[in-house]
């Protein structure tokens, strides 16, 4: 018989990727939730996509507050602060207690969405056994990705299928949040000398001039992409009910997590393919799917949304982990974690801002209309940075 001797072995890349999919879960989890309250509040689709919009107004003041923050403090603490921040966005929620609460709640969801993208994927990455980090980079994506699918996709079944539905997806979530932090206690901090920052005010994102030549095709590209994320996460439902006529919650957040499904195929294809040539190939698929969105909003098919969804996603997947890839190689790893919430922010308006738009041509336009100029806009910027890493390609870097 073998005795074993030491410590037990901690958890490691597999489970931090765990703990970051449960927590970005939380943030898409009104997704198909959004019907309903209109219904209970009254408000517009206008009003829809600013409390959307606000969520990612909080993503982006934490990225560029506090997105380094990790690289100094350790990732666990950070990671503490973010599974309590989504408690108590989920709390928010579960009062029911009208538009302000959505709000504070959508806020709350943003922070925690900012300190998971930089303190999460760095943990993820540095937990990574010699010779798996190129699997602990398709882990951290495709727990940022997976875990946005998976969002709508349960609370959809449970508003459908069950009862409570604008309370049983976040006491659900609450106790996914309360495994997340049992495994964070026991994980391993990997920043060598965590310690308090000297101020606690904002210190901004500061790019290392050694990756700024890549940093930009890259986060540009993220931008197109997280564009189109913003568009079902926020719009999709709204379409599939009011134009399609399709009222089942389930269906709602079955189509909105598709295009996250959709990433995380395209994450897998790039380790096949190549950061030089997923980053291109992304734009080009990303512009396809694009097109079939907008065939979609003009011939009213839940099928080629559907179509769209998916092959959307998959340039988005591909374009965003050759980006991660190629900015996490290029950052010094002092700078790792701040570099990252860089181009998670930049990702990040690209949820938000054209949203809001979207939100605001729906007034003039309708829906249809609104999404039509919206994909227009989004395919002209992805053609624009795919020509540009065709010129430029990027550096050919192991796929993390």
């Amino acid at each position: 018989m073998t005795v074993r001797t030491g410590p037990p072995r901690r958890p490691g890349s597999p489970a931090a990727a765990g703990v970051f999919a449960i927590g970005m879960a939380g943030t898409t989890l009104p997704t198909p939730l959004y019907g309903l309250y209109r219904q209970q509040l009254g408000f517009s689709e206008l009003t829809v996509t600013v409390v959307f919009a606000t969520y990612a107004l909080g993503v982006i003041t934490v990225l560029f507050g506090a997105g380094n923050l990790s690289d100094a403090t350790g990732r666990r603490p950070v990671l503490f602060t973010a599974l309590g921040l989504s408690a108590a966005s989920a709390g928010c929620f579960l009062f029911e207690g009208g538009l302000g609460l959505l709000l504070l709640g959508r806020v709350l969801s943003g922070f925690a969405a900012g300190l998971f993208s930089g303190a999460a994927t760095a943990a993820v990455l540095e937990l990574a056994r010699p010779g798996r980090e190129s699997r602990a980079g398709f882990a951290a994506t495709a727990a940022n990705m997976g875990g946005l699918g998976c969002g709508p996709l349960l609370a959809g079944l449970l508003a459908q299928y069950a009862p409570r539905p604008l309370a049983l997806p976040f006491l659900v979530h609450l106790l996914l949040l309360a495994v997340a932090a049992l495994v964070t206690w026991f994980l391993p901090e990997t920043v060598a000398h965590p310690h308090r920052p000297r101020s606690l005010r904002p210190q901004g994102l500061v790019i290392p001039p050694a990756v700024r030549a890549v940093f930009a095709p890259a986060a540009v590209a993220a931008f197109a992409g997280f564009a189109l994320l913003g568009l079902f996460t926020a719009i999709a439902p709204s379409f599939v009910a009011q134009t399609l006529g399709v009222h089942n919650l389930a269906v709602s957040g079955a189509v909105v997590c598709t295009v996250f499904l959709g990433s995380t195929l395209g994450q897998a294809l790039t380790g096949r393919i190549g950061v030089r040539a997923a980053l291109p190939a992304g734009c080009l698929i990303l512009v396809v799917g694009l097109l079939l969105v907008g065939t979609s909003l003009a011939t009213v098919s839940l099928p080629v949304l559907v179509a769209g969804a998916l092959c959307g996603g998959i340039g988005q997947g591909l374009a965003f982990r050759a980006g991660l890839t190629a900015v996490s190689a290029a950052a010094p790893p002092e700078h790792r974690g701040g570099t990252l919430s860089a181009f998670f922010l930049v990702a990040y308006l690209g949820i938000s801002l054209p949203v809001v738009g979207i939100g605001a041509l729906t007034m003039a336009l309708g829906l249809r209309g609104a999404g039509l100029a919206f994909a227009g806009c989004v395919i002209a910027v992805a053609v624009t940075v795919g020509g540009y890493v065709l010129r430029r390609p990027l550096p050919a870097h192991r796929p993390t």
